[in-house]
């Protein structure tokens, strides 16, 4: 085994704990306009541990207050592994996205390896193995946002921003990314901001939204919550809310007429739900004793082929006559030795089982 894959105490080769490292951590050049917006790939830093190292952003190590609340994360699952996309976001409220020193103290908290933290951690798009923007914006190009103007939203945000997909500014405030669904089709296209909803948006709109962020301002959602930094809405999905905040997304619009639509047409055409009370008492069946089995009745087997058929041909034929279902009939019919003389016959002579079918109906 070569010394660059030589396994270290805390387990995996250097230059393996070098791709984590880029996979959970970022790189300078991943923070800048167009031109140090380029990130280094996960496959370029194969063998690259000091260029992975030299590059890494400065950032401080975990706080003891953020470990103290990873515990009391954990404390709320029955299995301690369970707890580890909200710890993730929680290193994402203190340290901007998911590092290196995160991934680390979050498999030392749970008893997990750092590669086992790291695969959580690069499945799901919404940990960041970069810096992020104050803002994430994301534009939803798929199906139908992007039929309805999605792509060019992403396209003119791009080409303003000076930054393609998961890349930040130069002044660190906005990242941009596409995204494939929102889970948001009623109300397409949909532009998020730190995943708040700013509804049919265009070009236009999208662009004085980013504007706005850009003076310090916060626009105010199309419904939800109101729109919070990309840390503190971490911090949000840690689990950690202020009464305030709290309050303020439970009073938020909510569904608006896009999604009402189908309730409303419903009751313009009176159309009810059925009934349900949800006081009325769930009675269980009735316990009844059990009845000896009887056994199933025989159906009578043809006693004689008839001249020229055989034993096989007779049973098939009987099978397809006591067929009381399309299943039954067309295996009964699988089975027929017809089916190998329908291949052989010319064609637009129909087979002895298709007329024989055919006169049953009849």
């Amino acid at each position: 085994m070569s010394d660059s894959f030589a396994r270290d105490p805390k387990g995996g080769s250097a230059d393996a704990q070098a791709v984590l490292e880029v996979a959970s951590g970022g790189l300078e050049g991943a923070v800048g306009g167009t031109a140090g917006a380029v990130p280094l790939r996960t496959d370029d830093a194969v063998g690259a541990s000091d260029q992975v190292r030299a590059n890494a952003v400065s950032i401080g190590p975990i706080s003891v207050k953020t470990r103290a609340e990873a515990r009391q994360i954990i404390g709320r699952y029955p299995r301690s592994r369970s707890a580890l996309l909200p710890m993730l976001h929680l290193v994402q409220a203190e340290q901007g996205y998911v590092t290196p020193d995160g991934v680390a103290m979050c498999a030392e908290e749970l008893g997990l390896t750092k590669a086992e933290v790291g695969a959580v951690a690069t499945f799901y798009t919404m940990y960041k193995r970069r810096p992020t923007g104050e803002y994430l914006v994301s534009v939803c190009t798929n199906t139908l946002c992007g039929f309805l103007g999605g792509e060019e939203i992403y396209a003119a945000l791009s080409d303003y921003l000076g930054v393609g997909h998961d890349q930040t500014t130069a002044d660190g405030q906005i990242t941009l990314e596409h995204a494939e669904c929102l889970a948001a089709c009623d109300y397409a296209p949909v532009v998020t901001v730190n995943y708040e909803f700013y509804d049919q948006q265009d070009t236009d709109s999208a662009l004085n939204l980013i504007k706005d962020l850009q003076r310090g301002e916060r626009p105010p959602p199309t419904r939800g919550a109101p729109l919070s930094s990309f840390q503190e809405i971490s911090r949000q999905l840690a689990g950690f809310f202020d009464p305030a905040t709290a309050g303020a997304a439970v009073n938020g619009p909510s569904a608006l007429e896009p999604t009402l639509a189908g309730n409303l047409e419903a009751l313009r055409r009176g159309h009810e739900s059925p009934a349900f009370d949800a006081d009325a008492p769930i009675t269980p069946a009735a316990a009844t004793e059990p009845s000896a089995q009887q056994p199933a009745a025989e159906q009578p087997a043809d006693p004689e082929p008839a001249a020229g058929k055989t034993a096989h041909k007779a049973a098939t034929d009987q099978a397809e006559g006591q067929a009381s279902s399309r299943a039954e009939q067309a295996g009964a019919q699988a089975a027929d030795p017809d089916a190998r003389e329908e291949i052989q016959e010319p064609s637009g002579t129909p087979s002895a089982r298709r007329t024989r079918t055919r006169n049953r109906k009849d």
